[in-house]
């Protein structure tokens, strides 16, 4: 098995393609007092018999070995093969060698752990040559304990490394599945935000539309009689009134995180005969065709048909002024349905302000349900043709 390196700037260890964390003081402590143990309790068991010259050189090998296994994981390899061949002349140097062994084993890259543990070997048949410590056991024995004690050391470090791993990559899975939550309702956010401002244009450029025009009529007009303005301000004050409560309905959504627009009655394909009745009681000729039976159109269906309707009477009402509008009707629940609004050109255009967005509003709307909107001019005539499933 062979790991990638990675070079990942001085002071920090790779571990199996990923960096291992800056060890605190309590963990360098706890690693340096378990090491200092280890190193006094062989140290203690073989200098008995040995001069105090011999005791101080230990010594001060042993504090060379702690030297670098502070550094060990910033050189890992150089640290593990300096102090392995200390551990050859003192047995102080055990501990720092163990430590340094199972540090850079948690990187389990199989060939430096190879030349280590083999150097290991050697060293440790070095030191039982050169300071023997029983003259009874055989020396295989001895060679088979040394060999026993670095195999624990780097398994025990390849296991410390694996489990680095693990943890990392359950942090990185824990902090990419937080992203995508917060992803997630940023674009829930957002989509709700477009379906408010949909809604609302949908809602209210009808009736403020309405209102304007007859505002104009009484504006221009000058041959109305008094029963025709209290009649055409009494129409302004209720289409003015209608407006307030669908602003309401709508701007509910935005005070109620359950969503309160989804919860009033919304407009469907039956209420489209009102809906025509309004325009024409606002001045509008509204010619209109249906062939749809009410009772089988689902609701979605039937909202997103009665919002182009709407928005076709609205666009005719701002930019064509006078004109006749014809609307028709027609599907089945294997076609789908079909729904026309096509009015002439060359009649004005009103004082009303638009911003353009209603039919890109209706052309996203018509998407989302599965189906396809396409509005133009037709020879003299503006045409919005508007396709969409029976089922969304």
């Amino acid at each position: 098995m062979t790991h990638s390196s990675v070079t990942h700037g001085p002071g920090v260890p790779e571990v199996q393609g990923r960096t291992a964390g800056p060890l605190g003081w309590r963990g360098n402590a706890w690693r340096l007092v378990l090491a200092l143990a280890f190193s006094l309790l062989s140290w203690l068991t073989a200098s008995a018999d040995r001069s105090a010259f011999d005791r101080v050189g230990d010594v001060a090998l042993g504090l060379v070995a702690f030297a670098l296994v502070a550094v060990r994981r910033r050189w890992p390899v150089a640290v593990a093969v300096g102090t392995t061949a200390l551990a050859a002349l003192t047995s102080l140097a055990a501990g720092p060698a163990i430590l340094a062994t199972v540090s850079l084993a948690t990187g389990r890259r199989w060939r430096p752990m190879l030349v280590v543990g083999a150097l290991a070997v050697v060293g440790g048949e070095v030191f039982t040559h050169l300071h023997p410590w029983s003259r009874t056991d055989p020396p295989w024995l001895v060679t088979v304990l040394n060999a026993a004690l670095i195999a624990a050391s780097m398994a025990w470090g390849m296991y410390v490394g694996s489990r680095r791993e693990l943890i990392w990559s359950l942090e990185c899975r824990a902090a990419a599945a937080e992203s995508e939550r917060d992803l997630r309702a940023a674009r829930s956010r957002l989509e709700e935000r477009a379906r408010i401002a949909r809604e609302m244009h949908d809602v209210l450029a009808h009736r403020i539309s309405h209102i304007a025009i007859r505002a104009g009529a009484l504006h221009y007009r000058t041959d109305i009689s008094c029963h025709e303005m209290r009649d055409t301000a009494g129409a302004i004050r209720e289409s003015a009134h209608l407006a307030l409560i669908d602003l309401r309905a709508v701007l509910g959504v935005l005070r109620d995180e359950a969503g309160e627009l989804e919860r009033l009655p919304q407009p469907a394909h039956g209420d489209l005969a009102d809906l025509i009745e309004e325009a024409r009681r606002s001045g509008m000729r509204v010619t209109w065709s249906d062939h749809i039976a009410d009772d089988a159109v689902p609701d979605g269906v039937g909202r997103t048909i009665y919002r182009i309707v709407q928005e076709g009477l609205t666009n005719a009402g701002k930019h064509a002024p006078g004109a006749d509008v014809e609307i028709e009707l027609a599907g089945t629940a294997e076609e789908g349905v079909t729904v026309v609004v096509r009015n002439a050109l060359g009649f004005g255009r009103s004082s009303t302000p638009g911003a353009g967005l209603g039919l890109v509003g209706l052309t996203e709307r018509a998407q989302l349900s599965g189906g396809r909107l396409e509005h133009g001019r037709e020879g003299r005539d503006f045409v919005v043709r508007t396709w969409v499933p029976w089922t969304p």
